[in-house]
């Protein structure tokens, strides 16, 4: 992917990552507090477009800090957009295709993977061995899965209780 400007290489990855990593979470917490298809279902819209939005300017004002060229700037932000939507949008797919429980069991796996490839890519760009960072990125992955399900499960024992 040499034909690319840092600036988009960067937004493409943060966005990838942002994606899977806020929408895996999102969805293993609200299957886990309602295991209602509809809910994670709008979850997964909401993150794709506000969270998408969020992060794109995020990134567009904190690579406004830097002495970068204006171009640069849009660029990142831009391309941060596009890949946070469209891998945010991509876990609808075994949503709306699987029962719920196996769609959860397939996004996760699919998550993972996307973060193991992009790992892999830039390492190997860097001309590191993979592995090392895989694993940790893997590991860093499995966290937000528990710890999204543990607060999934916790927010609907609270919300049965009554006020």
């Amino acid at each position: 992917m040499n034909y690319m400007t840092v600036a988009i290489r960067k937004g493409l990855s943060f966005g990838l990552t942002s994606g899977v990593i806020t929408t895996l979470g999102l969805i293993i917490g609200l299957n886990s507090g309602t295991h209602s298809r509809l809910v994670v279902v709008s979850g997964i819209l909401v993150i794709a477009v506000a969270d998408g939005l969020s992060d794109a300017i995020g990134i567009h004002l904190s690579e406004e800090t830097d002495k970068k060229s204006n171009k640069a700037v849009w660029q990142t932000t831009i391309s941060t957009f596009c890949s946070k939507f469209i891998f945010a949008l991509s876990f609808m797919i075994p949503v709306m295709l699987f029962p719920l429980n196996i769609a959860i069991l397939i996004s996760i796996i699919y998550g993972i993977t996307l973060v193991c490839v992009l790992t892999y890519y830039i390492q190997v760009q860097k001309n590191n061995k993979p592995w090392k960072m895989m694993l940790e990125h893997v590991i860093l992955t499995c966290i937000v899965v528990i710890v999204s399900h543990i607060v999934g499960n916790a927010s609907a024992s609270i919300s049965t209780l009554n006020y």
